[in-house]
C-alpha cells in the first residue's frame, strides 16, 4: 500500500535572492550618438554630488539588509561585473561603486509562483544520523516572476520505517559568484557557481545565467554517481530554455556549495527528460530520455557529455499511457534491477506515476512493468496551476522503502512511500 505523508511543500513569495538585472537595450531606431541605457544609468549615479549618494544609498541598504546577508558585498561585486564590461570602465568612489551595483541588481522571489517537480538524494554528510536514517537533499523547480524556473533545495531526515521531515527552510537566499569554465559543447563555455556565503542548502539558488537559461533551468534529476574507484558525484540533468529553444544540461557538485553548469550535445539530448544512471554500465555511461516525446529510449556514452544513439525500451501500452511515457528520474539500483519511476500521460491528460523494472546488466530488457497506476490524481490534487498532473524528477529507496517526492498540478510538492516487498510484486 501506498502511504501518502502530509508533509506539503509550497510556494513561498517571501523567498527573495539578489540577482544581477540588465537594462533592456535602447530601441533599434535611437541615434547612434545615444547612450545606451546601462551607460546613462551609471554616468548618472557619477554626477550626483557625494551626499546625495550616501542618501540613496542608505535607503536602498536600510530596506534591503534585513533580507539579504552581506548585501553591501553583493552590491560592490555587482559593480565589478559590470564595470568595464556592461558600462565603460570608471574610477568611482566607494558609495558611487555600491549604488551602481544597487542599480544593476533586482530582487527576485524565486518560488513565488510554484514549488514542484522535484528530487531527491542522500545527502553527502550523513553525519549525526539517528541509526537507521538517513538524510537527504531534495532539488525543487522554484518559478517566479516571468514564469522563469530555478533551482532551490530543502533537506530532511528519512527515517527507518520511511517517515519524513524536511528542515525548514532559511529565511536568507544568497546570490552564486559566477565564473566561465570549458564546456560539454565546444566553444560553449560552461558556468561555475560559488556559494561560500551560504549557512544552509536552502539559501542556496540557482538561477539561470545564460543565454541558453534565460527563460528558464527547469525539472533537474539529480543522481549520486559512484565510480569505479567508490568516490562519488552529484550529477544531475535538466532542461535550459532560452526562450525559443530547449537543450539538455548537466550540473555537477561534490559538496552542494560549487556547482558547475555545461551542455550536453548529442542527437539524443533534443528532447527534455534525460535522467542518468548512478554508475557506468560495462565501462560506459547510460541515460534515459523521451527522443521522441513519445517513448522511454535508452542511450549509452563514453564522456558523459556525448549522446547520439539510442534505442526504445518502454512504449506506451496501458490507457493511462496512450499519450506518451516518460522516466521520472534517475534510476534507482537494487538488488532486483533498475527500478524505474515514470510518468504516463492518458484521456484529458492526465499525469499518473508507474514504474518499470530494467535488467541490471542489460538496462535495455525490460523485466517488469506496472499495469495499473502508481499514483493518480486524487480529489485533493486535481488542482492548481496545471490541472490532473502529478510528476516526480528522481525518488530514492531507503531501507527497502520507496521514497517518493512528487509534484501536484504543477503547484506544490509532497511525498509517498512504499516498501518494495509490495511495489515489486505488482511488476508484471
Amino acid at each position: 500500500m501506498t502511504m501518502h505523508s502530509d508533509l506539503f511543500l509550497r510556494p513561498d513569495p517571501s523567498r527573495v535572492v539578489v540577482r544581477p538585472f540588465v537594462p533592456a537595450a535602447d530601441a533599434p531606431s535611437a541615434a547612434l550618438t545615444t547612450p545606451a541605457r546601462a551607460q546613462a544609468i551609471a554616468d548618472q549615479v557619477l554626477s550626483l554630488d557625494e551626499a546625495t549618494v550616501q542618501f540613496e544609498l542608505a535607503r536602498v541598504t536600510a530596506s534591503m539588509s534585513d533580507r539579504h546577508r552581506h548585501f553591501e558585498k553583493v552590491l560592490l561585486r555587482r559593480y565589478h561585473e559590470v564595470n568595464g564590461s556592461l558600462i565603460a570602465s570608471c574610477s568611482a568612489s566607494g558609495s558611487q561603486k555600491l549604488l551602481i551595483g544597487a542599480y544593476f541588481c533586482e530582487e527576485y522571489a524565486f518560488e513565488a509562483a510554484a514549488l514542484f517537480n522535484p528530487s531527491i538524494v542522500p545527502h553527502p554528510d550523513q553525519s549525526g544520523v539517528p541509526e537507521g536514517s538517513g538524510r537527504f537533499v531534495l532539488s525543487l523547480r522554484g518559478v517566479g516572476e516571468g514564469h522563469v524556473s530555478s533551482i532551490t533545495f530543502r533537506t530532511g531526515i528519512c527515517a527507518a520505517d520511511g517517515r519524513l521531515s524536511v528542515d525548514p527552510p532559511s529565511q536568507f537566499a544568497v546570490s552564486p559568484r559566477t565564473e566561465n569554465i570549458p564546456g560539454g559543447a565546444a566553444g560553449d563555455p560552461g558556468v561555475r557557481l560559488l556559494c561560500p556565503e551560504a549557512r544552509d542548502l536552502s539559501e542556496i539558488v540557482v538561477y539561470p545565467i545564460t543565454e541558453h537559461q534565460r527563460h528558464g533551468i527547469e525539472d533537474l534529476r539529480m543522481v549520486r554517481f559512484v565510480d569505479e574507484d567508490g568516490n562519488a558525484t552529484y550529477l544531475g540533468t535538466y532542461t535550459a530554455f532560452s526562450g525559443t529553444d530547449i537543450r539538455q544540461e548537466l550540473l555537477r557538485t561534490n559538496d552542494f556549495a560549487t556547482f558547475e553548469l555545461t551542455a550536453l550535445r548529442g542527437e539524443a539530448t533534443l528532447n527534455k527528460g534525460m535522467a542518468l544512471f548512478p554508475k557506468r554500465i560495462d565501462g560506459r555511461y547510460a541515460m534515459l530520455g523521451r527522443r521522441d516525446h513519445v517513448n522511454i529510449w535508452l542511450s549509452l556514452s563514453a564522456d558523459l557529455y556525448q549522446w547520439d544513439d539510442a534505442i526504445k525500451i518502454v512504449a506506451p501500452r496501458f490507457p493511462w499511457e496512450f499519450v506518451q511515457i516518460g522516466n521520472c528520474g534517475a534510476p534507482i539500483e537494487i538488488d532486483e534491477g533498475w527500478l524505474v519511476l515514470t510518468h504516463g500521460v492518458g484521456p484529458v491528460r492526465n499525469y499518473c506515476i508507474g514504474a518499470v523494472l530494467l535488467d541490471k546488466k542489460d538496462p535495455a530488457r525490460v523485466l517488469g512493468r506496472l499495469t495499473a497506476p502508481l499514483l493518480r490524481p486524487n480529489q485533493n490534487e486535481r488542482y492548481g496551476y496545471v490541472p490532473n498532473i502529478i510528476y516526480s524528477c528522481g525518488a530514492m529507496v531507503h531501507n527497502r522503502i520507496l521514497v517518493l517526492p512528487y509534484a501536484v498540478a504543477d503547484n506544490f510538492t509532497t511525498f509517498a512511500t512504499i516498501p518494495l516487498a509490495t511495489l515489486l510484486p505488482l511488476l508484471t
